[in-house]
């Protein structure tokens, strides 16, 4: 089986999959993790939908809402598809501009499928640019194109004198000088990377440990359940670690099924990461969810799901790796696509935020209801979470009726000055939220 199926091939299996009954003995169950009591119903408890959000972008003067003593304001717009923020160490921000494509959608028909009002399509802009606001009053002064001609770009990552890119295929490495404005050598591939395969799991993102002397690289999973077998998924459904040139590749953790979303914890340098769950048992299942990442370790998939839960369906049958899936540390919800992670080590916010999480979801399609299209913020104290996910940034469902959304925030980035960006690539903006003076 090629690596490299079509999306075509992805929503075929999406417009049969959806057509499952429930053949399979399956119960009901509770999880209960450090601060939530999880329920999971029985899979295939409720049918399978395929239920596209439709972007209608947002009116002249409408912006998302923020909790008190929070300000929204607009930061970037006329981007294309501003999917992942970077902030390099010296305050420059860096968005990856890329989308999946269209090829195969278009011999369907994408108005039939919803896809094309839920989502850029279409050609990739493919490339990455600098914002900069030098004089901290929340508005850019500077924009410029500092990369392009990239493969689906979304991890960014300085360490030293190196730029480092992910694009969907490859791990590139640039020499570079903080504060220039654009790249101007010839990069290296120093990591070829598997690409094509499932819905949007064409993204890879980047960070580095604490030490600077390790990458990690989130590579999601070519297929939602293996349903095309574990030749497909070498190298997939991981976090990667290797050395900052390259070598020494190993598996850091497996069974994440989209791992998109990483960070390292302020203080511990734990690495944490979200991760969007497969689809088709039903709409609570399974949730998404945001867990600290042990080494070693294995998170289910394709065989378990939120801890050692098997998977209904007849192809994915390892009870052995049942048995060694780890529990996640936290739900944030059913198909709510959680993508972007970013901890806040600032001081501009209240006390409260202070190096807790917060988690970009880019909505839901695979749910009756829509769910997701917000940031969510997680606590911590004493380097744990010590509460319930809250809301923080919503606003982004203008009907939940009608099915349409203004927007989807993805990516989530914290500023030099202690503001939070948020990327909102379906309406090709960047807000910016900052406290209140």
């Amino acid at each position: 089986m090629n690596n490299h199926f079509t999306l075509a091939a992805a929503f075929v299996l999406l417009l049969t999959a959806c057509e499952q009954k429930k053949p399979y003995p399956a119960k009901a169950d509770s999880v209960a993790t450090t601060q939530q009591e999880v329920k999971l119903p029985a899979p295939y408890e409720t049918k399978a939908v395929k239920n596209y959000c439709k972007v209608i972008g947002w009116p002249a003067g409408k912006m998302p809402s923020a909790p008190a003593g929070f300000t929204v304001s607009l930061f970037a717009d006329t981007l294309k598809n501003p999917r992942n923020i970077y902030i390099a160490p010296n305050g420059d921000i860096f968005i990856s501009e890329a989308n999946t494509e269209a090829r195969g959608v278009k011999k369907l028909g994408a108005k039939v499928l919803g896809v094309a009002q839920s989502q850029n399509l279409g050609k990739s802009a493919n490339r990455i640019t600098l914002l900069r606001d030098t004089d901290g009053d929340g508005k850019i002064d500077f924009r410029q194109v500092f990369l392009s001609n990239l493969n689906q770009p979304y991890g960014m990552l300085v360490i030293g004198n190196a730029f480092y890119v992910a694009n969907t295929d490859g791990l590139w490495k640039y020499d570079y000088k903080p504060g220039q404005d654009k790249i101007t050598t010839p990069g290296k591939m120093i990591l070829s990377l598997p690409a094509g395969g499932y819905n949007n799991h064409w993204t890879r993102n980047l960070r580095a440990n604490a030490d600077g002397n390790k990458i990690f690289i989130a590579v999601g999973s070519g297929t939602n359940i293996a349903e095309h077998g574990m030749d497909v998924e070498k190298r997939r459904a991981n976090i990667l670690e290797i050395n900052p040139d390259g070598s020494g590749e190993r598996v850091y953790a497996s069974g994440l099924r989209n791992p998109a979303g990483m960070d390292i914890q302020p203080g511990s340098g734990t690495l944490y990461t979200v991760v969007n769950e497969r689809d088709n048992l039903g709409d609570e299942l399974v949730p998404d969810y945001f867990t600290s990442v042990k080494e070693g370790g294995f998170y289910g998939w394709p065989w378990a799901y939120f801890g050692q839960h098997e998977d209904p369906r007849p192809e994915v049958k390892r009870p052995d790796m049942v048995k060694k899936t780890i529990v996640p540390d936290l739900s944030l919800g059913s198909h709510t696509a959680s993508l972007g992670l970013v901890f806040y080590n600032a001081a501009q916010f209240p006390a409260k935020y202070k190096d807790g999480a917060f988690i970009g979801q880019h909505g839901s399609w695979n749910r009756s209801v829509l769910s997701g299209y917000k940031v969510l913020f997680v606590p911590f104290a004493n380097g744990k979470i010590s509460g319930k996910p809250e809301d923080f940034l919503t606003g982004f469902v203008a009907n939940a009726d009608k099915n349409e959304v203004y927007g989807r925030p993805v990516g989530v980035a914290v500023t030099k000055d202690g503001s939070l960006l948020v990327a909102d690539d379906a309406s090709n903006k960047v807000w910016r939220v900052s406290k209140s003076k």
